[in-house]
């Protein structure tokens, strides 16, 4: 069964979600995991994608736009489309919603901050893995 985490930012953190994706792809890449992160939109997947060069000197992940690249070979993937392919291991979801495809994967970390709108989309998020019985963890992240 998909284990699910939950990261939920502190108060201060408003849109510094997108940071500790970052900072918490290179952690799991680092452990050899491949990841897909889906991400609400196209603005949010091209967000994703330059911050992932940028978010941290010297740290390098290495990623690609589901359209561009080739998903056997690139360990971190971004999309906002709802499909998935089957290489990658864990899901970094940054959508509203529950993607459709979360549960072929071994791991699901939905990334929380403390704008309205994410903690409300969270908490319904939440409910729905509860009420089906996933494993889950909650990361209080400051």
């Amino acid at each position: 069964m998909t284990q699910i985490d939950f990261y939920v930012l502190d108060e201060g953190s408003r849109g510094n979600r997108f940071t500790l994706t970052c900072r918490l792809c290179e952690k799991i890449y680092h452990q050899g995991r491949r990841i897909l992160i889906h991400t609400e939109s196209e603005d949010e997947t091209r967000h994703m994608e330059r911050l992932l060069w940028t978010f941290r000197q010297g740290s390098f992940v290495p990623h690609g736009i589901a359209e561009h690249c080739d998903h056997r070979v690139t360990p971190v993937i971004i999309s906002h489309q709802q499909e998935a392919g089957e290489e990658q291991d864990v899901l970094v979801n940054l959508g509203r919603e529950v993607p459709n495809f979360f549960s072929r994967f071994q791991r699901v970390a939905e990334i929380i901050d403390q704008e309205p709108p994410v903690v409300t989309a969270g908490r319904e998020r939440f409910k729905f893995y509860r009420d089906r019985g996933y494993p889950l963890n909650k990361h209080d992240i400051r």
